[in-house]
């Protein structure tokens, strides 16, 4: 099975296939954390993280942008006392691609330092 960890997020372009429910079986054991959600018809890979304070919840925030940065792939991320909500999905494809488990795997390395 391949590690998400090992991955590196590949340009999405539009037309680019969404992850299918075979895959999807073999990847979300690596994200146990992650749920999948449906906003306006579109799924996403969603996780929340607890912090002691708002603070802490920021430099968390700080890693995840940076993360969205070296793989030009972008979450959105809620920041709340004491949490921060990260949410993944492809927006060309509407939905969910490798690209955005690979993310998801790298969010809980970075919360797991």
């Amino acid at each position: 099975m391949e590690k998400l960890l090992e991955g590196k997020c590949e340009a999405c372009k539009a037309g680019a296939p969404l992850v299918t429910s075979e895959e999807r079986k073999t990847l979300m054991p690596q994200i146990p954390s992650w749920d999948v959600i449906e906003v306006n018809g579109i799924e996403q890979l969603t996780c929340a993280f607890a912090f002691k304070d708002y603070l802490a919840g920021l430099d968390f925030l700080k890693k995840v942008a940076h993360l969205a940065e070296e793989e030009d792939h972008h979450p959105e991320i809620v920041l709340e006392w004491g949490k921060v909500t990260i949410r993944w999905w492809s927006h060309k494809i509407k939905g969910l691609h490798k690209n955005d488990f690979i993310a998801a795997a790298k969010t809980d390395a970075l919360f797991s330092e």
